[in-house]
């Protein structure tokens, strides 16, 4: 449901916001696409929530994700260390950098 707002925000290269288990989370996305057994997914940068996890590479099932709303904050994807060909969707890659 959220892979089209996911891929919107890759496309206009602006930081997305999203609703995962409960903590509004901004993230950078990289790519979008499905795992092997139909989860859709995205690989993306998290830049930050308050918390410990900023400024590290996170996979996020966007069937879990309670909202995405694109933000007006710049993306600065690509970040180092990304894989185009992300070993994680092996079923398929929706939009990527």
């Amino acid at each position: 449901m959220w892979a089209e707002t996911a891929c919107e925000a890759l496309r206009a290269g602006k930081v997305l916001e999203v609703r995962y288990h409960s903590f509004l989370r901004s993230v950078e996305v990289h790519a979008v696409g499905v795992t092997k057994e139909g989860h859709p997914i995205m690989r993306c940068w998290q830049i930050g929530d308050g918390g410990e996890d900023a400024g590290e590479w996170k996979i996020m099932r966007l069937d879990e994700a309670a909202g995405a709303v694109i933000s007006d904050r710049p993306s600065l994807a690509p970040r180092e260390g990304y894989d185009p060909f992300d070993p994680a969707m092996t079923g398929g890659i929706t939009c990527r950098i």
